[in-house]
């Protein structure tokens, strides 16, 4: 749970800025236009890609602990600072800093969940805790529901509250997050093998209180690496010793960030503009959408530890980019109105929450653990560079045209992304399930 809130505090986050975009158009507000919304999306999206690439390195070489507590304080500042915003340029640079500390977030935490969890339960547990993003999108999604009602603080300041108690949830996981191990396989890699041992002793005897003596433990794990490895090695690895997984990794990474983004960022736009939703009650309709992409990924991750990883992988790609295809061919003809574009979207993230989370998952257990991080931090840099910070712009710009035409277009071209991800995934992945970190890739000590 102390990990899982990364994804939390970015729902939260993208949730506020989906739900308050018609309310910081108003003249009272911030004044943005539509396009500047879905550029304060983008520039959300550089941060987190900057501050992949640069925390992503820090967690190899510092340690996973240290760096998930310094990316959350990060955070913490971005969030605090755009409650205060007076404009568009202000507004831009904190949704920027805002987007450095969770960047950075997703290298470390992904890193330590993979190493602190057992084979058999791998696939299942990261993918709850990375559709935990949808607790906070409903969290999000509530307060900007109460915060913007005339009747507590109206959108003049229940903006400026929302984004402030993003910074005090921040605080209370950070005192929570001191408690939580550094990776003992980390450690073992770093040569300091006694404060390993001493973190899984402290386990071991935690587990043996409540559940009675542990059989003994079998197998070998071989690390003989001091230094992190340097970038010419990284590249040899990605581009030539892995070559397939990464091309599979980073189709998984681009397809989903392009759908996700170019859906969530401006929802509430599309809502507002073509269905003649209020303002201030556009956060009503997230709840089914958050409920679907909750429920998604704990209803179907255990499949991914059952059936396989490739085979579900892809599975929740085709059919989710299948589901958006078909939302988009009702959509253009006015066949939906705001409730039932809603539930569509719910239907369509229940499967795309699962995939979205397993792309993480992927790029997180197919690499070696000296360059684990920094593979994560490289992989969402990309991917999310290229989906992520082009969809809210391109969708922010199609909306404007009030064309459902040119809307439906986006939404084909983000379908056919997860399809073609889907069956990359399923001709060219790795069957990852059940097997240890050290079995899936090998150290890079180990040669």
């Amino acid at each position: 749970m102390a990990l899982g809130i990364a994804w939390v505090l970015d729902g939260l986050e993208v949730t506020l800025v989906g739900s308050i975009g018609a309310v910081l158009e108003r003249a009272d507000t911030l004044a943005l236009t539509a396009t500047e919304i879905g550029w304060s999306g983008s520039v959300y999206i550089a941060g987190a890609v900057v501050g992949a690439l640069l925390f992503g390195r820090l967690t190899d070489r510092l340690g996973r602990k240290k760096l998930f507590l310094v990316t959350l304080v990060v955070y913490t500042i971005g969030t605090l600072a755009t409650a205060f915003s007076n404009d568009f340029a202000f507004f831009a640079l904190c949704r920027f800093v805002t987007g450095l500390g969770i960047g950075g977030e997703y290298a470390a935490i992904n890193s330590a969940i993979d190493e602190l969890i057992p084979a058999r339960l791998r696939g299942r547990v990261n993918l709850a805790i990375n559709g935990s993003f949808w607790v906070g999108a409903a969290l999000g999604a509530g307060l900007s529901l109460v915060l913007l009602d005339p009747r507590v603080l109206g959108p003049v300041w229940g903006w400026r509250v929302g984004f402030g108690l993003g910074a005090v949830l921040a605080v209370a996981i950070l005192l929570v997050r001191r408690d939580v191990p550094e990776s003992p396989r980390w450690l073992i890699a770093q040569g300091r093998e006694e404060e390993a041992r001493r973190i899984l002793d402290t386990i071991e005897c935690k587990v043996a209180a409540e559940c009675g003596p542990l059989p003994p433990a079998v197998g070998l794990t071989v690390s003989g690496r001091r230094t992190p490895p340097t970038m010419r090695e990284v590249a040899h690895v990605l581009l030539r010793k892995y070559r397939r997984r990464s091309v599979v990794a980073m189709a998984l990474m681009v397809s989903q960030a392009f759908f996700y983004n170019a859906i969530f960022f401006t929802y509430a736009l599309v809502l507002t503009r073509f269905h003649g939703v209020p303002e201030g009650r556009v956060a009503l309709y997230i709840f089914p959408f958050a409920l679907g992409n909750v429920l998604g990924p704990l209803l179907l991750g255990p499949l991914f530890d059952r059936i396989g990883r490739r085979r579900m992988i892809a599975f929740t790609y085709v059919l989710s980019g299948v589901g958006l295809a078909l939302t988009g061919g009702a959509f253009m003809p006015g066949w939906l109105d705001a409730l039932t574009q809603a539930l569509c979207w719910s239907a369509v993230f229940f499967l795309a929450s699962a995939a979205a989370s397993s792309a993480y998952l992927t790029v997180s257990e197919v690499f070696p653990l000296e360059m684990r991080a920094l593979a994560i931090s490289i992989f969402y840099a990309v991917g999310t560079g290229a989906g992520g910070f082009a969809a809210p712009v391109l969708f922010g710009m199609l909306i404007e045209t009030g064309s459902r035409g040119a809307v439906t277009v986006g939404y084909c071209i983000g379908a056919a992304l997860v399809i073609v991800a889907g069956l990359l995934a399923l001709r060219m992945g790795v069957d990852a399930e059940r097997k240890s970190l050290e079995d899936v890739a090998p150290p890079l000590g180990a040669d």
